[in-house]
Protein backbone atom coordinates (compact mmCIF):
# COMPACT_ATOMS: atom_id res chain seq x y z
CA UNK A 1 0.00 0.00 0.00
CA UNK A 2 1.77 3.13 -1.19
CA UNK A 3 0.90 5.99 1.76
CA UNK A 4 1.09 9.75 1.07
CA UNK A 5 4.40 9.95 2.48
CA UNK A 6 5.88 7.99 0.68
CA UNK A 7 5.66 9.86 -2.41
CA UNK A 8 9.17 11.74 -3.66
CA UNK A 9 9.41 15.31 -1.28
CA UNK A 10 9.17 16.96 -4.91
CA UNK A 11 5.78 15.65 -5.30
CA UNK A 12 4.59 15.58 -1.67
CA UNK A 13 5.95 19.60 -1.55
CA UNK A 14 3.39 19.94 -4.76
CA UNK A 15 0.35 18.60 -2.88
CA UNK A 16 1.11 20.50 0.26
CA UNK A 17 1.10 23.77 -1.60
CA UNK A 18 -2.58 23.23 -2.18
CA UNK A 19 -3.22 22.87 1.27
CA UNK A 20 -4.40 25.66 3.59
CA UNK A 21 -3.58 26.16 7.30
CA UNK A 22 -6.06 24.29 8.84
CA UNK A 23 -5.60 21.44 6.76
CA UNK A 24 -1.85 21.17 6.98
CA UNK A 25 -2.76 21.18 10.80
CA UNK A 26 -5.24 18.43 10.25
CA UNK A 27 -2.31 16.81 8.50
CA UNK A 28 0.13 16.65 10.88
CA UNK A 29 -1.92 14.88 13.01
CA UNK A 30 -1.91 11.54 11.01
CA UNK A 31 1.22 10.25 11.64
CA UNK A 32 4.62 10.75 12.73
CA UNK A 33 6.09 11.25 9.37
CA UNK A 34 3.34 14.00 8.11
CA UNK A 35 3.88 15.38 11.17
CA UNK A 36 7.99 15.77 11.09
CA UNK A 37 7.59 16.72 7.10
CA UNK A 38 4.78 19.21 7.94
CA UNK A 39 7.25 21.09 10.39
CA UNK A 40 9.58 22.43 7.47
CA UNK A 41 9.63 25.94 7.05
CA UNK A 42 9.42 25.43 3.19
CA UNK A 43 6.00 23.72 3.44
CA UNK A 44 4.70 27.38 5.27
CA UNK A 45 6.26 29.78 2.89
CA UNK A 46 3.70 30.17 0.67
CA UNK A 47 0.92 30.33 3.21
CA UNK A 48 3.62 32.85 5.58
CA UNK A 49 3.57 35.16 2.66
CA UNK A 50 0.25 35.64 2.94
CA UNK A 51 0.06 36.32 6.58
CA UNK A 52 0.71 39.80 8.53
CA UNK A 53 3.33 40.05 10.24
CA UNK A 54 5.50 36.42 9.52
CA UNK A 55 8.99 37.34 8.95
CA UNK A 56 8.10 36.75 5.32
CA UNK A 57 8.60 40.07 3.13
CA UNK A 58 7.57 40.82 0.02
CA UNK A 59 10.29 39.65 -2.09
CA UNK A 60 10.48 36.43 -0.15
CA UNK A 61 13.39 36.90 2.62
CA UNK A 62 12.98 35.14 6.13
CA UNK A 63 13.88 38.15 8.62
CA UNK A 64 13.58 35.74 11.68
CA UNK A 65 14.70 32.12 10.42
CA UNK A 66 15.35 30.74 14.06
CA UNK A 67 11.49 30.29 14.62
CA UNK A 68 9.69 27.65 12.58
CA UNK A 69 7.39 29.19 10.66
CA UNK A 70 4.80 26.97 11.26
CA UNK A 71 4.73 28.79 14.84
CA UNK A 72 4.53 32.26 12.86
CA UNK A 73 2.06 31.50 11.05
CA UNK A 74 -0.21 30.35 14.14
CA UNK A 75 1.29 33.49 16.19
CA UNK A 76 0.24 35.42 12.94
CA UNK A 77 -3.75 34.72 13.51
CA UNK A 78 -3.09 36.45 16.92
CA UNK A 79 -2.32 39.49 15.44
CA UNK A 80 -4.79 39.44 12.56
CA UNK A 81 -7.64 38.83 15.64
CA UNK A 82 -5.88 41.30 17.86
CA UNK A 83 -5.55 38.65 21.00
CA UNK A 84 -2.46 39.62 23.06
CA UNK A 85 -1.40 40.45 26.54
CA UNK A 86 -1.02 43.76 27.73
CA UNK A 87 1.88 45.14 30.04
CA UNK A 88 3.40 48.36 31.06
CA UNK A 89 6.72 46.67 31.37
CA UNK A 90 8.95 49.58 32.58
CA UNK A 91 7.80 52.97 34.56
CA UNK A 92 9.24 56.52 35.11
CA UNK A 93 8.08 59.77 37.04
CA UNK A 94 8.32 62.53 34.62
CA UNK A 95 7.15 62.42 31.18
CA UNK A 96 9.82 62.30 28.39
CA UNK A 97 9.80 61.68 24.50
CA UNK A 98 11.43 58.32 24.35
CA UNK A 99 12.72 56.28 21.70
CA UNK A 100 13.29 52.61 21.04
CA UNK A 101 14.96 49.95 18.99
CA UNK A 102 15.22 46.49 19.09
CA UNK A 103 18.26 44.79 18.54
CA UNK A 104 17.81 40.88 18.81
CA UNK A 105 17.15 40.53 22.60
CA UNK A 106 17.94 43.98 23.61
CA UNK A 107 15.46 46.91 23.69
CA UNK A 108 17.39 50.03 23.47
CA UNK A 109 15.37 53.00 25.57
CA UNK A 110 16.50 56.49 25.54
CA UNK A 111 15.55 58.35 28.92
CA UNK A 112 16.08 61.83 29.05
CA UNK A 113 19.87 61.91 28.10
CA UNK A 114 20.57 58.72 28.50
CA UNK A 115 20.00 55.24 26.63
CA UNK A 116 19.42 52.16 28.48
CA UNK A 117 19.85 48.60 26.77
CA UNK A 118 17.68 46.10 28.25
CA UNK A 119 17.80 42.75 27.91
CA UNK A 120 14.75 40.54 26.39
CA UNK A 121 13.23 38.24 28.87
CA UNK A 122 12.86 34.91 27.28
CA UNK A 123 9.92 33.69 29.19
CA UNK A 124 7.81 36.92 28.02
CA UNK A 125 7.71 40.62 26.64
CA UNK A 126 9.08 41.93 29.86
CA UNK A 127 12.82 43.13 30.31
CA UNK A 128 14.94 42.55 32.84
CA UNK A 129 15.02 45.22 35.05
CA UNK A 130 19.03 45.96 35.56
CA UNK A 131 19.86 47.53 32.52
CA UNK A 132 22.61 45.74 30.81
CA UNK A 133 24.44 49.13 29.36
CA UNK A 134 23.88 52.71 29.63
CA UNK A 135 25.13 55.01 26.82
CA UNK A 136 25.57 58.75 28.14
CA UNK A 137 27.08 62.22 26.64
CA UNK A 138 24.18 64.42 25.74
CA UNK A 139 23.51 67.48 27.74
CA UNK A 140 19.68 67.57 26.85
CA UNK A 141 17.49 65.02 25.79
CA UNK A 142 18.37 62.08 22.68
CA UNK A 143 15.61 63.19 20.42
CA UNK A 144 16.03 59.82 18.01
CA UNK A 145 18.84 57.12 17.56
CA UNK A 146 20.01 54.24 15.23
CA UNK A 147 21.68 51.10 15.53
CA UNK A 148 24.45 49.89 13.09
CA UNK A 149 25.86 46.42 13.42
CA UNK A 150 28.70 47.80 15.75
CA UNK A 151 27.83 51.04 16.65
CA UNK A 152 24.99 53.18 18.22
CA UNK A 153 24.41 56.64 17.22
CA UNK A 154 22.36 59.63 18.79
CA UNK A 155 21.05 62.61 18.22
CA UNK A 156 20.25 65.18 20.70
CA UNK A 157 18.07 68.51 21.69
CA UNK A 158 22.10 69.68 22.11
CA UNK A 159 22.51 69.65 18.40
CA UNK A 160 25.41 67.10 19.02
CA UNK A 161 25.71 63.89 17.34
CA UNK A 162 27.42 61.11 19.87
CA UNK A 163 28.85 57.84 17.95
CA UNK A 164 28.92 54.93 20.82
CA UNK A 165 30.78 51.94 20.28
CA UNK A 166 28.57 49.13 21.59
CA UNK A 167 30.73 46.60 22.42
CA UNK A 168 32.99 48.62 24.10
CA UNK A 169 33.50 52.36 25.93
CA UNK A 170 34.55 54.41 22.63
CA UNK A 171 32.33 57.10 21.98
CA UNK A 172 32.80 60.73 19.89
CA UNK A 173 31.13 63.16 20.39
CA UNK A 174 30.72 66.23 17.53
CA UNK A 175 28.87 69.21 17.17
CA UNK A 176 25.93 68.77 14.09
CA UNK A 177 23.70 71.30 13.93
CA UNK A 178 23.22 74.58 15.79
CA UNK A 179 19.59 73.43 16.82
CA UNK A 180 18.07 69.72 18.01
CA UNK A 181 18.83 67.23 15.62
CA UNK A 182 15.31 65.35 15.31
CA UNK A 183 15.89 62.30 13.06
CA UNK A 184 19.12 60.43 12.12
CA UNK A 185 19.76 57.45 10.27
CA UNK A 186 23.52 55.36 8.93
CA UNK A 187 24.01 52.84 5.86
CA UNK A 188 27.16 51.96 4.18
CA UNK A 189 29.60 53.98 6.12
CA UNK A 190 27.22 57.51 5.91
CA UNK A 191 24.99 59.22 8.43
CA UNK A 192 22.52 61.17 7.61
CA UNK A 193 21.20 63.91 9.82
CA UNK A 194 18.06 66.28 10.02
CA UNK A 195 17.72 69.25 12.04
CA UNK A 196 15.31 72.06 13.26
CA UNK A 197 17.90 74.74 11.84
CA UNK A 198 16.26 73.73 8.69
CA UNK A 199 19.81 71.85 7.23
CA UNK A 200 20.25 68.37 6.43
CA UNK A 201 23.50 67.36 6.19
CA UNK A 202 26.16 64.06 5.33
CA UNK A 203 28.69 62.90 7.76
CA UNK A 204 31.32 60.08 6.74
CA UNK A 205 32.05 56.84 8.81
CA UNK A 206 35.28 55.55 7.72
CA UNK A 207 38.04 55.65 10.12
CA UNK A 208 40.05 58.08 8.57
CA UNK A 209 37.46 60.76 7.96
CA UNK A 210 34.98 59.87 10.80
CA UNK A 211 32.51 62.77 12.02
CA UNK A 212 33.41 64.76 8.57
CA UNK A 213 30.69 66.87 7.29
CA UNK A 214 30.69 65.68 3.61
CA UNK A 215 27.22 67.97 2.75
CA UNK A 216 24.29 70.35 3.95
CA UNK A 217 21.36 70.97 2.83
CA UNK A 218 19.40 73.91 3.22
CA UNK A 219 15.68 72.37 3.52
CA UNK A 220 14.03 75.20 3.81
CA UNK A 221 12.32 73.76 6.32
CA UNK A 222 12.35 72.37 10.15
CA UNK A 223 13.11 68.37 9.58
CA UNK A 224 11.27 66.21 11.49
CA UNK A 225 12.14 62.60 9.87
CA UNK A 226 14.13 61.19 7.07
CA UNK A 227 15.44 57.64 6.35
CA UNK A 228 18.25 56.39 3.62
CA UNK A 229 17.16 54.11 1.11
CA UNK A 230 17.87 50.23 1.17
CA UNK A 231 19.84 50.77 -2.15
CA UNK A 232 22.11 53.41 0.06
CA UNK A 233 21.91 55.94 -2.95
CA UNK A 234 19.06 58.34 -1.65
CA UNK A 235 17.59 59.54 1.27
CA UNK A 236 14.03 60.99 1.82
CA UNK A 237 13.88 63.96 4.51
CA UNK A 238 10.55 64.03 6.31
CA UNK A 239 9.64 68.60 6.88
CA UNK A 240 7.01 70.64 8.73
CA UNK A 241 5.59 71.70 5.66
CA UNK A 242 5.28 75.55 7.11
CA UNK A 243 7.29 76.68 4.29
CA UNK A 244 6.90 76.75 0.28
CA UNK A 245 8.53 73.38 -0.28
CA UNK A 246 6.82 70.15 -0.51
CA UNK A 247 7.54 68.01 2.95
CA UNK A 248 8.40 64.70 1.27
CA UNK A 249 12.05 65.33 -0.93
CA UNK A 250 14.38 62.81 -2.34
CA UNK A 251 17.64 63.36 -2.79
CA UNK A 252 21.03 61.92 -3.54
CA UNK A 253 23.59 60.66 -1.60
CA UNK A 254 26.80 61.56 -3.03
CA UNK A 255 25.78 65.14 -4.57
CA UNK A 256 22.67 66.01 -2.27
CA UNK A 257 20.52 67.55 -5.32
CA UNK A 258 17.25 66.84 -5.10
CA UNK A 259 16.04 63.87 -6.93
CA UNK A 260 12.30 64.59 -6.14
CA UNK A 261 9.44 65.68 -4.31
CA UNK A 262 6.60 63.11 -3.48
CA UNK A 263 2.88 64.79 -3.59
CA UNK A 264 1.46 67.94 -4.27
CA UNK A 265 -1.46 68.41 -2.16
CA UNK A 266 0.04 68.49 1.32
CA UNK A 267 -1.66 71.22 3.53
CA UNK A 268 0.05 73.22 5.57
CA UNK A 269 1.41 72.63 8.65
CA UNK A 270 0.72 68.73 7.39
CA UNK A 271 4.47 67.84 8.55
CA UNK A 272 5.92 64.38 7.99
CA UNK A 273 6.77 62.98 11.46
CA UNK A 274 8.09 59.08 10.26
CA UNK A 275 9.36 57.58 7.03
CA UNK A 276 9.99 54.21 6.52
CA UNK A 277 11.49 52.34 3.32
CA UNK A 278 10.44 49.03 2.25
CA UNK A 279 12.29 48.63 -0.81
CA UNK A 280 14.19 51.09 -2.83
CA UNK A 281 11.43 52.46 -4.93
CA UNK A 282 8.86 51.97 -2.06
CA UNK A 283 7.96 53.51 1.53
CA UNK A 284 5.53 54.82 3.87
CA UNK A 285 4.98 58.37 5.71
CA UNK A 286 2.88 59.49 8.05
CA UNK A 287 2.54 63.08 10.39
CA UNK A 288 0.14 65.25 11.25
CA UNK A 289 -2.29 65.00 8.36
CA UNK A 290 -3.54 62.02 9.75
CA UNK A 291 -3.30 59.64 6.91
CA UNK A 292 -0.69 56.76 6.44
CA UNK A 293 0.57 57.19 2.54
CA UNK A 294 2.14 54.38 1.06
CA UNK A 295 4.40 55.86 -2.17
CA UNK A 296 6.03 53.75 -5.07
CA UNK A 297 8.51 56.18 -7.13
CA UNK A 298 8.18 53.78 -9.62
CA UNK A 299 4.58 54.72 -10.36
CA UNK A 300 4.17 57.85 -9.57
CA UNK A 301 6.18 60.76 -7.06
CA UNK A 302 2.67 63.09 -7.30
CA UNK A 303 0.13 60.50 -5.74
CA UNK A 304 0.82 57.84 -3.49
CA UNK A 305 -0.42 54.45 -4.16
CA UNK A 306 -2.62 53.86 -1.16
CA UNK A 307 -3.34 56.00 1.61
CA UNK A 308 -5.00 54.87 5.21
CA UNK A 309 -6.55 57.72 7.81
CA UNK A 310 -6.50 57.53 11.12
CA UNK A 311 -10.24 56.99 12.43
CA UNK A 312 -10.33 59.42 14.74
CA UNK A 313 -8.81 62.23 13.16
CA UNK A 314 -5.61 62.43 15.56
CA UNK A 315 -1.72 62.93 14.43
CA UNK A 316 0.00 59.85 13.64
CA UNK A 317 3.61 59.92 15.51
CA UNK A 318 5.52 57.14 14.26
CA UNK A 319 5.16 53.77 12.02
CA UNK A 320 6.50 50.45 11.34
CA UNK A 321 6.01 48.03 8.37
CA UNK A 322 6.50 43.85 8.31
CA UNK A 323 8.07 44.55 4.44
CA UNK A 324 5.15 42.91 3.46
CA UNK A 325 1.18 43.41 4.44
CA UNK A 326 1.19 45.11 8.06
CA UNK A 327 1.76 48.31 9.15
CA UNK A 328 1.79 49.41 12.98
CA UNK A 329 1.03 52.77 14.03
CA UNK A 330 1.18 55.07 16.52
CA UNK A 331 -1.13 57.97 17.33
CA UNK A 332 -1.07 61.13 19.29
CA UNK A 333 -3.46 60.75 21.79
CA UNK A 334 -4.24 57.98 24.70
CA UNK A 335 -1.33 56.08 23.33
CA UNK A 336 -3.13 53.97 20.55
CA UNK A 337 -1.53 51.68 18.71
CA UNK A 338 -3.49 50.32 15.51
CA UNK A 339 -2.54 47.21 13.16
CA UNK A 340 -3.04 48.02 9.50
CA UNK A 341 -3.60 45.29 6.77
CA UNK A 342 -2.44 46.87 3.13
CA UNK A 343 -4.42 44.84 1.33
CA UNK A 344 -7.43 46.32 3.37
CA UNK A 345 -8.77 49.92 3.87
CA UNK A 346 -10.04 50.10 7.32
CA UNK A 347 -8.02 49.48 10.50
CA UNK A 348 -7.38 45.68 11.32
CA UNK A 349 -6.86 46.10 15.48
CA UNK A 350 -6.92 49.00 17.49
CA UNK A 351 -5.17 49.13 21.16
CA UNK A 352 -5.35 52.13 23.86
CA UNK A 353 -2.44 52.31 26.32
CA UNK A 354 -2.44 54.96 28.22
CA UNK A 355 -6.52 55.38 28.48
CA UNK A 356 -8.04 57.52 30.91
CA UNK A 357 -4.78 59.77 30.69
CA UNK A 358 -3.58 60.76 26.72
CA UNK A 359 0.00 60.52 25.89
CA UNK A 360 1.29 59.86 22.41
CA UNK A 361 2.45 56.87 21.29
CA UNK A 362 6.37 58.25 20.16
CA UNK A 363 8.12 55.34 18.80
CA UNK A 364 7.37 51.44 18.34
CA UNK A 365 8.96 48.22 17.38
CA UNK A 366 7.67 44.96 17.02
CA UNK A 367 9.41 41.40 15.98
CA UNK A 368 7.40 38.27 15.46
CA UNK A 369 5.70 37.52 18.73
CA UNK A 370 5.70 40.88 20.36
CA UNK A 371 5.04 45.16 19.81
CA UNK A 372 6.87 47.40 22.24
CA UNK A 373 5.46 51.03 21.82
CA UNK A 374 7.26 54.01 24.21
CA UNK A 375 4.44 56.51 25.48
CA UNK A 376 5.22 59.61 27.65
CA UNK A 377 5.51 57.80 30.96
CA UNK A 378 5.85 54.53 30.02
CA UNK A 379 7.14 51.40 27.92
CA UNK A 380 4.08 48.72 27.09
CA UNK A 381 4.54 45.37 25.52
CA UNK A 382 2.07 43.39 24.04
CA UNK A 383 2.66 39.76 23.72
CA UNK A 384 0.92 38.29 20.95
CA UNK A 385 2.62 34.38 21.51
CA UNK A 386 1.08 33.22 24.66
CA UNK A 387 -2.33 32.77 23.41
CA UNK A 388 -4.36 29.88 22.18
CA UNK A 389 -6.95 30.18 19.24
CA UNK A 390 -9.52 30.55 22.33
CA UNK A 391 -7.70 33.52 23.71
CA UNK A 392 -6.32 31.95 26.72
CA UNK A 393 -3.20 31.69 28.21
Amino acid sequence: MLFLYHLPEDILYLVLSYLDCQTLNSLSQVCKNLYNFTRRDVVWKRIAKECINSGITQEGRDIFPRIPLKDRVKISQNWRRGRCRKEAVLKWKNNLLPWIQLDGGVLYLSQAADIRAYQLRTDGGGLQRKPVAVYSGHREDVCRFIMTESHLISAGVDGKIILHQKQGSFSMEYSAHNQEVNCIDSKGGLIVSGSRDRTARVWSLSSNRLGECLHTIPTLDRVWSLAISPSQSSFVTGTACCGHVAPLRIWDVESCQLLTCLGTDFRRGAGVLDVVYESPSTLLSCGYDTFIRYWDVRASTRKCVMEWEEPHDSALYCIQSDSNHMIASGSSYYGVVRLWDKRQTRCLQTFSLSSPTSSPVYCLRFNSTHLYAALASALYALDFKGLDSRGRK
